[in-house]
């Protein structure tokens, strides 16, 4: 691999040295005074094929493809060089005839075979370097030797050069009857373009989806050829048009060849093929209406007004700039229409869809049955994904531990680095389905965010419900143990005072001392009813600290505090006093550790209690537990309460309340 870099680095260097040096040549000799212009134009298709060929190569992609970018890049140099080092050498301000510019001379008018060989194999290897079959073999032969023998035919020939070195003898070295073999060449050379077109249109047929996707680049590419001649036609017979406009589009398609060869190979997936060939073909034919309308308001106006009025050439131009914008849109959408029209229909729902959505007749949660109707599958089935529970849900909220086996297609729907949700699908919607999530992606993500909203809501709802039950059912409990309890012994202990103090004279001390004591024990009893209604320490009357210490200080175990000072509002500290109390008390009943921390503090905005002990871990929040008690209690005030227990790695308490 570093023979590679180190190679591709040499080269890189000598392409841009010599760049230069072919420029300062051109320049010397004055042969031809729009050297600079063929230069800026010239590079870019070399540097298409050299960039692109050493990208596969470095990146060990197609096989031999990216070799023979490479094989094309060498060509054009070759032919580079040889028109330079031919011109200077004969042009007018040359000292004499230079070594081999009569061999650069005829290369450069007898060597375009080779132009055209790199790029004819290519199509034979495409998408991943290797022929479509072993019998194929022999068109790459019949290419070889055609090739071969066309070019030798014109090098060796005796054949007229063309300008500027129409003087300059070439070779006539071949006898008459091998001039008249070798001239087979190009007859061989039609029949392996031909057999090499079958080839991309077999493999097509037989491959599956994701060579057929790679292979639409090259299409693509081709779909670019009649463009170039309609342009190069059209700008060509324009007033004070340069010969730029002759050849400048196809200097853009032979650079978009090796471009869509790199993208078919690496990036296919980057871009939506289908949607650019459609709209390359929409502008081909855009191209040719205007070019048709731009001719035929120049012809009316020639014979209205005669030749060459420049009211005729500004009308058409005119027409042809307003008429732009809604033939483009009519023709694009027809083209559209006709190329796929499943998904042109499945564009018109979804379109219509969101047009509903934004004004309020439909509901986001509808995109699942839009996507369905608009791919034609009715096994379609959107998820979405929520995070704070790592899970799936269904569009009611329902979390989905796993989904369906059927169908077997997924595709995750993404906003970014947003993850919203995965589609379940038929595997042969895929590619439209890909395509519609693009538009309807904002839905999926507003569907998601109403499905979680409602769960936790729902979710809110249900842990009220739960403490409101829990605190009805403790405060009948302590009731009943008041009652026939605690309750029942304090009103037996009244009444025998009430029976002592009847029998003590009117006056007497006693009975005055009797009735206070009764008294006060109908106090306490109102208090026992009291605190039925809500039970809070009376230890957080000095607040949380003293509290958390005192019961610490009843641990067996050794307890280390780390707890704030500071006072917060009464239902928090009740709050993250017996998150404390419940950990501790499961901690010493389940773990039997040897170490318990409790840290306290406020941490923007939030009290936060952790609870951590080191015993063997595995604690879980079962429906009912103490745990799941806590839970209800924090997420109550608005809070969060997560428990860390893996097994063997002791167990981690956390649980933070708003207090800002």
């Amino acid at each position: 691999m570093r023979t590679r870099w180190v190679l591709a680095g040499t080269t890189a260097l000598l392409y841009v040295v010599g760049s230069v040096v072919d420029l300062l040549v051109e320049r010397a000799s004055g042969w031809y005074a729009g050297g600079l212009r063929e230069l800026l134009t010239f590079a870019p298709v070399v540097l298409a094929s050299f960039a692109v060929g050493w990208l596969l190569v470095l990146r060990r992609a197609g096989g031999a493809i990216g070799w023979l970018l490479l094989a094309n890049w060498l060509v054009l140099v070759s032919f580079g060089f040889a028109s330079t080092y031919a011109g200077y050498s004969y042009s007018p301000t040359s000292h004499g005839d230079l070594p081999g510019a009569r061999l650069a001379a005829i290369w450069d008018t007898h060597g375009w075979p080779l132009l055209f060989a790199p790029f004819l194999l290519v199509l034979l290897l495409l998408p991943n370097g290797t022929l479509l079959s072993r019998r194929w073999r022999w068109v790459v032969v019949l290419g070889v030797l055609s090739f071969s023998a066309t070019t030798l035919s014109g090098v060796l020939g005796g054949e007229r050069l063309d300008r500027p070195f129409e003087d300059v003898p070439s070779f006539d070295v071949l006898p008459a009857p091998v001039h008249a073999v070798l001239g087979l060449g190009l007859p061989g050379m039609t029949i392996t373009v031909v057999l090499a077109a079958t080839s991309l249109v077999l493999r097509y047929r037989r491959s599956d989806a994701v060579v057929r996707r790679q292979l639409k680049w090259i299409a693509l590419a081709g779909c670019l050829l009649p463009v170039a001649i309609l342009s190069s036609t059209f700008l060509d017979k324009t007033p004070d048009s340069s010969g730029l406009a002759t050849w400048l589009p196809f200097v853009l398609l032979f650079m978009a060849l090796p471009a869509s060869i790199g993208v078919a190979v690496l990036r296919y997936r980057l871009w939506d093929v289908d949607r650019v060939v459609a709209a390359t073909v929409a502008y081909a034919a855009v191209t040719a209406l205007l070019a048709a309308a731009f001719v035929a308001v120049i012809l009316v106006g020639g014979v209205l007004l005669g030749g060459g009025s420049p009211i005729t050439t500004a009308a058409a131009t005119l027409a042809v700039a307003l008429a732009f914008r809604p033939v483009r849109a009519t023709v694009q959408g027809r083209v559209e229409r006709s190329l796929n029209p499943r998904r042109w229909s499945g564009e018109q729902l979804v379109d219509a869809f969101l047009a509903d959505l934004r004004a309020g007749r439909r509901e986001p949660e509808e995109v699942a049955d839009t996507l369905a109707r608009a791919v034609g599958d009715d096994d379609l089935r959107v998820y979405y994904w929520l995070p704070a529970q790592d899970s799936h849900a269904d569009a009611d909220g329902h979390l989905v531990a796993d989904l369906p086996a059927s169908p077997t297609a997924r595709t995750p729907v993404r906003r970014g680095e947003l993850h919203l949700g995965t589609v379940v699908h038929r595997p042969s919607v895929r590619r439209d389905l890909e395509h519609l999530l693009m538009r309807a992606g904002l839905a999926v993500e507003i569907a998601r965010l109403r499905v979680e909203v409602r769960r936790q809501l729902a979710e809110v709802e249900r842990s009220r419900a739960r403490i409101v039950t829990a605190a009805l059912d403790e405060r009948r409990r302590l009731e009943r143990d008041l009652h026939d309890g605690a309750q029942q012994q304090l009103v037996a202990i009244g009444l025998d005072l009430r029976h002592l103090q009847a029998g003590l004279e009117d006056d007497s001390p006693v009975r005055h001392q009797l009735d206070d004591s009764v008294q006060r024990l109908g106090s306490a009893i109102r208090e026992l009813r009291e605190l039925a209604r809500g039970v809070r320490p009376a230890t957080l009357d000095a607040g949380l600290g003293p509290a958390l210490s005192e019961l610490a200080g009843r641990a067996p175990v050794r307890t280390v505090l780390d707890v704030t000072d500071e006072r917060f509002a009464r239902d928090v500290e009740t709050a993250a006093y017996f998150v404390v109390s419940e950990a501790l008390a499961n901690a010493l009943k389940h773990a039997r550790p040897a170490l318990i921390e409790v840290l306290a503090d406020r941490v923007e905005g939030r009290l936060v209690v952790v609870v951590t002990d080191d015993g063997p871990g595995g604690a879980l929040a079962a429906p009912g537990s103490g745990l799941a008690g806590m839970g209800d209690r924090v997420a109550a005030l608005g809070g969060t309460l997560t428990v860390d227990s893996p097994p063997a790695g002791g167990t981690r308490v956390r649980a933070e309340l708003p207090c800002a």
